[in-house]
């Protein structure tokens, strides 16, 4: 059962109650005036109800919706998760302080939800806790700009929940350079034809059907629940009106709502199954349209550094060794493309302007020698390295170019083959605020203290999307959360022009975040890339997850899954007991793990991650193209500028009844 969510008007006539002396219509016997039965009910409606049930509710949206994403994963509930709040929206009388109580529900969501920001550096602390504190402000955003668009602008609930949770949405995507990550429809990334209506619409479009149909529940909610929890007032009658007989009253009130309550439920609930339907069906023919055939193979090499150990020069040799290793282990699957993750080649790229010379070079670039923009051995040992493997190569590195205008430090993907060394290279685009680059940091120097990087260099941005030429096909490679951003992607994408991509690289280093919850949703996340584009990702990173998805955001079983921690434990093991034989000692082998050969554990379901690897597939080629590729965030853009008319709406005064 709904709430009531139109006061009637205030009534402007009395009840005279008349003594013994006289009829009621003479004013000098009349004893008293009461106000009538409308008056009353409008009355207890329109005084404000105790914080505490508002805080109560949005506790609970933050414990369903937390419960929903990793590491718990219990998607279902994101269609409950946001009930309590749409409650807080429908409700005529407004607990107190809901701007406080609702952005305390966003703390309780956000703050758990990104505890793994707090493992990249002991500074991080300071951007966990900022961060989890401006996204909860869109809580309230959330509950005040619908509350607007029902109650001001006379929109159902079914039609203002998905709109402004939407907007919100890609609000949060593009302010302060973004963070798309944990939008509503992610929660379903397991319910393949539900989300394939993101190839129109967006992740943003799956959120929106999430979030319609908690407002359609939301209408089912008994007012009994809400009178618990003083929400709804109680509506005490003066003594003189008790004598009034119950169908009295509930002609006045009761009966009236009853039979509106009625429609509007009826109505919303045969729109959210409308609705519902369309997207399914839609999922269900779009699947059937695909035609996936054979591209490149691709060996995914992943090595398991946590990132403190990046940039001590001591443990580049090591690094690189493992890599080389699990390349090597790729090598009979004859893979045409490989793939190192994001800055695990750890020697950088240097590109010198010729023009300079070594006193020039001394002054732009005085921390580096000069001998080094001219040292052709990290070149040399790429190309070495695909000529030996037979394969493509694209390796994560750092670049470094220097030329009049100064020195430029970029997070670097090299494209390299056999025939010519360094082909090409991709500059990341989309940098990742106080990680990568410091905003302000000209006129604000001590925000520097706020991040892990220290004062030699900062990360300039890439100018441009870049493709890369693999022989028969096209490929375009992305860097670290790149991939979690769906206008990056989708310009990616648009770059190609009329050569339609075979798939996206994506590098990462995820090693930052030590085995937690952020790796999942990570790959959660790049999965609705691919859907929103029709074209497959595969992403090599750093500590795992490393995957190939398919174009229906299906993230694959691989053909073949190298277990490098495993491998390396028996040869330990083998060289070990040959060493034991020799001095005629009977050792035995020591127990170790059983040789891991799928991307996910059977016993749990869950990825592997924090482990050494090596992921060989081969990428599905999508046939079919997208609609948000050619139209863009229409959709989004639209629920956004509403969000902006029902906040200009929700600042205009109301006007007093008389």
């Amino acid at each position: 059962m709904a709430i009531h969510t139109s006061a009637p008007e205030l009534a402007t006539e009395t009840k005279i109650v008349s003594d013994a002396s006289g009829p009621a219509s003479n004013p000098r016997t009349a004893r008293r005036s009461e106000p009538s039965v409308k008056e009353i009910i409008a009355a207890a409606r329109s005084q404000p109800a105790p914080a505490l049930g508002g805080l109560i509710l949005s506790g609970v949206s933050a414990v369903l919706l937390f419960a929903s994403f990793t590491p718990l994963d219990w998607s279902s509930l994101a269609w409950l998760a946001l009930v309590p709040l749409c409650v807080l929206i429908q409700l005529e009388r407004v607990p107190r302080r809901l701007w406080l109580t609702t952005w305390t529900g966003g703390l309780i969501f956000w703050l758990p939800t990104l505890q793994w920001l707090r493992l990249g550096h002991e500074s991080m602390y300071v951007a966990w806790f900022a961060l989890a504190f401006y996204l909860s402000a869109y809580w309230w955003a959330f509950v005040g700009l619908s509350r607007a668009a029902v109650h001001r602008c006379g929109l159902p609930m079914v039609v203002a929940v998905p709109l402004v949770w939407t907007g919100l949405e890609f609000c949060r995507a593009h302010l302060m350079t973004g963070f798309a990550w944990y939008q509503l429809g992610h929660s379903q990334y397991r319910w393949i034809e539900l989300i394939q209506i993101s190839d129109v619409l967006g992740a943003y479009g799956v959120s929106a059907v999430v979030a319609m149909s908690n407002a359609v529940l939301a209408g089912l909610v008994p007012q009994t629940w809400l009178s618990r929890l003083r929400l709804i007032a109680p509506i005490q009658l003066p003594s003189e009106l008790r004598h009034l007989s119950p169908p009295t009253v509930a002609d006045e009130t009761s009966l009236a709502d009853s039979r509106g309550l009625f429609r509007r439920q009826f109505v919303s609930v045969a729109a959210g199954l409308l609705v519902m339907a369309a997207v399914l069906g839609y999922g269900y023919v779009r699947r059937g349209q695909a035609e996936f055939t054979a591209g490149p193979r691709v060996a995914l090499i992943q090595g398991n550094f946590e990132s403190s150990v990046k940039h001590d020069a001591a443990e580049f040799a090591a690094i690189y060794r493992t890599h080389e290793l699990l390349t090597g282990y790729t090598v009979p699957y004859k893979p045409d493309l490989i793939l190192w993750p994001e800055s695990m080649f750890r020697w950088p790229l240097t590109d010198a302007d010729p023009n300079l010379s070594e006193t020039d070079l001394r002054r732009l670039a005085p921390m580096i020698p000069p001998k080094l923009w001219s040292d052709p051995d990290v070149r040399k040992s790429l190309h070495e390295m695909s000529q030996k493997t037979g394969a493509r190569l694209v390796i994560g590195l750092d670049r470094l170019t220097v030329n009049e205008q100064g020195l430029k430090h970029f997070n670097s993907a090299a494209f390299v083959t056999p025939e010519r060394g360094i082909a090409d290279s991709y500059d990341k685009r989309h940098r990742v605020i106080f990680g990568e680059y410091i905003p302000l940091e000209d006129s604000l120097p001590w925000l520097k203290a706020f991040t892990p990087f220290s004062d030699d260099f900062g990360i300039a941005a890439g100018s441009a999307p870049v493709t890369f030429d693999a022989g028969r096909w096209n490929v375009a490679p992305i860097i670290c959360f790149e991939d979690t951003v769906p206008h990056v992607i989708r310009d990616v994408v648009r770059s190609a022009g009329d050569k339609k991509l075979a798939c996206l690289l994506n590098l990462t280093n995820d090693g930052w975040f030590h085995g937690s919850s952020e790796l999942d949703q990570h790959l959660i996340t790049a999965a609705f890339r691919a859907v929103e584009c029709r074209t497959p990702l595969v992403r090599a990173v750093n500590t795992g997850i490393s995957a190939v998805i398919d174009g229906d955001g299906v993230i694959r079983e691989p053909e073949t899954f190298i277990d490098g921690d495993a491998t390396w434990t028996k040869q330990r093991e083998q060289l070990q007991q040959t060493k034991h034989e020799r001095s005629d000692r009977r050792v035995p082998l020591s127990m170790f793990d059983p040789v891991r050969s799928t991307l996910t554990d059977p016993a749990t379901g869950r990825w592997r991650k924090s482990m050494n690897a090596a992921v060989i597939d081969t990428v599905p080629l999508d046939n079919r193209r997208s609609w948000y590729v050619a139209s863009g965030d229409w959709f989004a853009g639209t629920c956004s500028a509403a969000c902006g008319l029902f906040f200009v709406v929700g600042l205009i005064p109301r006007r007093r009844v008389a």
